[in-house]
Parts: C-alpha cells; structure tokens; sequence
C-alpha cells in the first residue's frame, strides 16, 4: 500500500489512499520528518503564537476510540439513532450542495420558534451549542475583562475567555449545587455569565428564581446553557422576556441525537440576535446539518419518546449505583455524578476501560474527583452494572 498522506498514487485505489489517510491520523504507520521541517525547533516555531495561547491548557473532549468496540458512556452521547425524518431531510439536501446554505437558518429558525413559542428572530444558528458560546465571549468579553462561571461546570468557558486574553472567575456552587452569595456580586469589569443549567458534571438544576435574581443583579449578559434541558422539567426561555439580559443557548446532540452533525442555537433578545451576526461566521451552519437540525426539531413526537427512555433508564442507573455503594446526585441531565470515598475512582475508571466501557473520570480541584456516567441504551447500562458489580466484588 502506497502510503501517502491524501495522495493518490498511480494504481492506487482511491478507497486505499483514504484508509492509509485515515491510519496516519491515528498514527498506526510513522513516515520520516520533512527534512524543511527539522530547521526549526518547537521553540521557534511556538514564538510566533500569541503568548495566551502557548501557556493556555486546550480543551481535551472525551475519548472517541478509533477501533475495537466500546460501549461509551463518557461523552453524553444520545445512545438512541436520531428521528427517520432527519436522513431524509439530509438527503434531499445534498442534491443543492452546489449552492451556500442560508446564512441565518430561516427554515431552522421558523420551526424551532413554533416548538420554543418565541419570534423567529430571538434565534441564531451555530455550529453546535460551542460555536454560540464562542460567538457570545467574541461579542461581550474583551482584553482584560472577565468572564464568570460556576465551578464546577463544563472547562471550555475557561478556554473561551483565555482565547479572548480576558480573565475568568470560577465561583463555587454552595454544599448543594446552588449559586453561592458571590455569584451575584456585581463587578465592572464583569462582562458575561455563563451558568450551564442542567450543570455538568452534577446534573444539578439552578431555579428560575435564582437565574432571574442574578440577571438584576449584575451589569451584564448572563447566558444559560441549556445543553441537557430536555431531559429536565423546566427551561429559561420564559425569562427572556422578562429580563432581556437572559441568553439561553442549545445543542442538539443530547436530546436529538445529533451530536455527528453539530448544530446549535441561541435564544435571546432580538437586538441581541441581530447584532451578534455581525460576529458569526458567515456561513457558520452548512446546508446538510440546517436540514437535519430542522427535520429533528419539527420531530417532537420522537423527541417526546425518546426523552421518556433516557430518564427511565436514569432512573434505574440512579438506584442501581446507589445499590452498589456510589454517592449518585440526583440529575435533571443525561448522566450521572458518581463519588465515593472507600476507593479510587480513577483506578474504577482504569477498570471499566479495561473490560471495554468507558465513562469519564473527572477530577475537580477542592470540590472532589468522581465518574460521570452518561445514560446508554438499557442493554448499555445492565453491561456496564454487570461489570461494575464485579470490580467492587473482586476487592
């Protein structure tokens, strides 16, 4: 096999060239350095990076393994395959790849203020919900100003305010995952909230009341990432309305099982909408995920039953966990927070990958380390009980 990196070589199967692709990306074949390549140092080539961006720590997403099979439960992906419609949107789109899709999603956009009951224009598109939080840090936070977040939360918003070389203020939630008094302290400097509700890695919910109080009294948007709503009794939209300050922002790859397309949205004011696409990108959603993403959210009838599965089964996992010795905080999301005190929770971990599961071991500086176990099929979750009840039995 020829094994050059995305070149075709002469009788070379064009399926070959795209594996030999494919295994250099996972670095199964090693090729000889670029002899140009050996000129510079890592240290020269680092120089010409902003200085933030060096010494900032990247994202890290859970694992996604490449071969063998797993059964995952460490990213919060919907275990259930997404609506019939969305295909079938999909591929009637791709007869006009040919063309731009539309750059404000009004198709999307229409459907989705049918089922929110919102205006049309009180929503952007995105490129998944983190494409909407980017846009947001982009448009409110600058140089030197701050970005406050709960702790413990979801690690990109840190990434977001490094990006912008502005400061980030993680503040603790109180003893049980509330806002704590310094959460609504008002700063000058403080030019944007974020406050996931659902919270990952806790499940937890904050109440409508306490998100209302915090939007009055600070000077500043507060955005509430709505990333695992559905699975959750309540939602913010509402509070748009009464205090304009309030962004509610979206994904579709929990609840509609669309985390391969990448689509999100924001919910906000529309002066707010209409300013922030001078930020976006041009055409930040393409024309095969707009499709996708407006057939699922017109499909609320599968949207409805397969959000009744995923907290059925939550709560089995729930008492199950509990059974076996875990500290399980109760979830509003599609995952659990598992802690216990009479052994390591990355050894667990360690085990589980071994025996083929995966969850995600989290570790949260003078808060505490745990499991974050997302909600799988039922046969998922029997598998990854079986394995579990072993483990604690083998000690």
């Amino acid at each position: 096999m020829a094994l050059a990196r995305g070149k075709r070589e002469t009788g070379q199967d064009l399926s070959e060239a795209a594996i030999s692709d494919v295994l250099l990306c996972e670095g199964l074949f090693h090729t000889e350095p670029l002899q140009q390549f050996e000129l510079m140092t890592n240290d020269s080539i680092q120089r010409f990076f902003r200085r933030e961006i060096v010494a900032m720590k990247p994202y890290t997403p859970g694992e996604q393994p490449q071969a063998g099979k797993a059964i995952k439960l460490n990213t919060n992906e919907n275990p259930y395959p997404p609506s019939p419609r969305v295909a079938e949107a999909i591929q009637q789109a791709s007869s006009q790849l040919e063309r731009y899709p539309d750059p404000i999603g009004t198709a999307f956009r229409i459907a989705a203020a049918g089922v929110l009951h919102v205006d049309p224009d009180m929503i952007l598109c995105g490129n998944g919900s983190d494409d909407c939080l980017t846009v947001l840090t982009r448009a409110f936070v600058g140089s030197g100003q701050k970005l406050r977040l709960p702790y413990p939360s979801y690690i990109l918003y840190r990434t977001l305010a490094e990006l912008q070389s502005a400061q980030f203020e993680e503040v603790p939630f109180d003893s049980h995952f509330g806002l704590s008094p310094q959460f609504y302290t008002a700063d000058e400097q403080l030019k944007l909230i974020f406050l996931p509700n659902p919270n990952s890695p806790s499940g937890t919910v904050v109440s409508q009341d306490s998100i209302l109080k915090l939007a009055e009294s600070v000077d500043c948007p507060v955005v509430v990432d709505e990333a695992y709503v559905d699975f959750s009794p309540t939602n913010c939209i509402a509070l748009i309305e009464r205090n304009p300050k309030i962004i509610v922002t979206r994904t579709l790859s929990k609840s509609y099982a669309l985390a391969g397309l990448r689509f999100g949205y924001l919910v906000a004011h529309p002066e707010i909408v209409h300013t922030l696409r001078k930020v976006k990108d041009s055409y930040n959603t393409d024309m095969l995920s707009l499709a996708g993403a407006t057939a699922a959210i017109s499909d609320q009838t599968w949207l409805a039953e397969n959000v009744r599965k995923i907290i059925t089964t939550r709560g089995r996992m729930f008492a199950e966990l509990q059974r076996l010795g875990f500290d399980v905080t109760e979830s509003h999301a599609n995952f659990l927070w598992c802690t216990r005190n009479d052994r390591s929770m990355k050894l667990l971990y360690e085990q589980l990958k071994q025996n083929g599961i995966l969850v995600r071991y989290m570790v949260y500086p003078g808060w505490s380390d745990g499991l974050r176990i997302s909600v799988g099929s039922d046969e998922q979750i029997d598998a990854l009980l079986v394995v579990m009840k072993q483990l604690l039995s083998a000690d």
